[in-house]
């Protein structure tokens, strides 16, 4: 067996009194691809940020050990880090919104010619490190622009462009479609070819299977398991990240009718447009019905929801929510009527990092706690004690800074402040990306009690197998276009597919074609 590039043992991380490592421990060999898994809260973030520098061990705790390419270090922090030879692409993507994709690509390592930036090798080289890896996208364009998938590929090029002994993947798929993904994969088998390692973090078991040799899993901020991923399997994968049978956390299809509460529709769409992606979107959203969107990257099913929500100019088209013919100008008059929205992209559109659990769930309701500019703590508590129950957001205290949780408990707080407004309708966007199974089947559960309380949901998920599987029924979108409708015995994913792919459902489901 080759030689550990990195080996941690006997790590501990405590966050105001709450343990977060627990004598973890981790160890990448040389030129392997190592899987790292577990639930949120697991402590796989905990054990990656002090690994790079981002947290120290404990103070207290003399027993932790860190040693990268045989030498004992403790680093200060990434900078230190990367000098080292460790490249991290965290699971949310940090790119400098205001600057382009090569200034990106080269931040902090700009090359200079007479002392002075030299742009045009920096567009150059930018374009070559993004071509050599199959990205087709424009260097000079400014990141805040891209797509959060397109963001995340420049991620991936910036860290993997860097001559690193180690690439730390975090979550890195989570944003790509599948052939995204699969140009990712590539990536990842080149830099096992060099010689480098690869710490690969993900929930798709389907991936670790596919690109990792061997899998570390996490558990309540310990190391359960180590195994080759040839002697393992998924049950025990899940079962290990659980500490329970497989069994316990089976989603089955919602027993609830294709149409949902009997009346007249909730919500209506027609011909929507919204340029430049969305073209002619239509559908139908009944009261206790779970609606699904389906659609490959970038075929309007993000920018219909944020039609909908007031957040993106409607140029054409009418919308009716609850009867009556309704324009909304602005998040804020959607918000007034009942429809909420939850982001995809809740570390810039969703959670305020540096407020507290309390402060993000109630951030929207505290006009109604409020009288003559004091809020009433008493009710904020009981409503924010309330949430944090009925979802199961674990927290050391309500308020803990928010930045602190892991994602799938910072998604449970920004489900949270949407069902502190009461919405009637309640539009999901990706909202189990880079969420565990466990925290998974707790949103499905939700989903399927709030579609019972009948609240309408328009859901999105690139996962069509979870979209089958929460949905009532499904539209699709293609080319910001709706194409089909299914419900009923017909949905499933090889006609949502069939429907995504060429505009065709079967002949009693489908919507037409414009």
């Amino acid at each position: 067996m080759p030689a550990p590039l990195l080996s941690l043992t006997g790590a501990h991380k405590h966050f105001r009194g709450v343990p977060a490592l627990r004598g973890a421990s981790l160890e990448v060999l040389a030129g392997e691809v190592h899987g790292l898994i577990g639930q949120n809260g697991a402590g796989k973030s905990t054990i990656i940020k002090t690994v790079t520098g981002v947290y120290r061990f404990d103070e207290r705790d003399d027993r932790g050990e860190l040693r990268f390419a045989g030498l004992p270090v403790r680093f200060t922090g990434p900078g230190e880090a990367r000098q080292a030879g460790i490249s991290t692409i965290y699971q949310e993507v940090n790119l400098v919104p205001q600057r382009s994709v090569a200034e990106n690509i080269f931040l902090g390592r700009e090359p200079r010619r007479f002392g002075l930036i030299d742009w045009r090798r920096i567009e150059r080289e930018a374009a070559a490190v993004l071509a050599g890896f199959g990205f087709d996208i424009d260097v000079r364009r400014v990141a805040g622009t891209l797509s959060t998938a397109e963001q995340q590929l420049v991620a991936i090029a910036r860290a993997v462009s860097v001559d690193a002994r180690l690439v730390i993947m975090d979550e890195s798929t989570s944003s790509l479609d599948e052939h995204e993904a699969e140009v990712l994969f590539s990536i990842v088998r080149q830099l096992k070819a060099a010689g480098r390692s690869v710490l690969f973090v993900s929930h798709r078991l389907d991936e670790l299977f596919a690109v990792c040799d061997r899998v570390t899993v996490m558990r309540d901020g310990q190391t359960v398991a180590v195994s080759a991923m040839k002697d393992v399997g998924r049950l025990e994968l899940v079962t290990a990240m659980l500490g329970r049978e497989l069994s316990a956390v089976h989603r089955e299809r919602r027993a609830h009718t294709a149409t949902g509460v009997a009346g007249p529709p909730l919500l209506t769409v027609t011909d929507v447009r919204s340029p430049p992606r969305l073209r002619h979107a239509s559908l139908v959203l009944q009261p206790g019905q779970t609606l699904g969107l389906a659609g490959l990257l970038g075929a309007g099913r993000t920018e219909l929801m944020r039609a909908i929500f007031g957040a993106d100019p409607v140029r054409s088209g009418a919308m009716t929510f609850q009867g009556e013919r309704v324009s909304l100008a602005s998040p804020a008059d959607a918000i007034a009527r009942g429809i909420c929205y939850l982001s995809e992209d809740r570390k810039s559109e969703g959670i305020f990092a540096d407020l507290s659990v309390r402060e993000n769930i109630t951030i929207a309701l505290l006009p109604t706690l409020a009288r003559a500019g004091v809020v009433d703590r008493g009710r904020q508590q009981d409503i924010v004690e309330r949430f944090v129950a009925q979802l199961g957001i674990r927290t050391a205290h309500l308020d803990q800074p928010v930045r602190e949780l892991s994602g799938g408990n910072q998604q449970k707080v920004l489900l949270a402040r949407w069902l502190a407004m009461r919405p009637r309708v309640l539009m999901l966007d990706e909202p189990t990306r880079g969420v565990d199974v466990g925290a998974k089947a707790d949103i499905a559960r939700l989903i399927g009690e709030l579609a019972d309380g009948g609240m309408g949901l328009l859901l999105t998920t690139s996962e069509l197998e979870e979209l089958v599987a929460l949905s009532d029924a499904a539209v699709v979108v293609r080319e910001g276009r709706t194409v089909a409708h299914v419900d009923g015995d017909a949905l499933d994913e090889r006609t949502l597919m069939a429907a995504m792919a060429e505009g065709e459902a079967s002949a009693a489901h489908t919507v037409e074609t414009r």
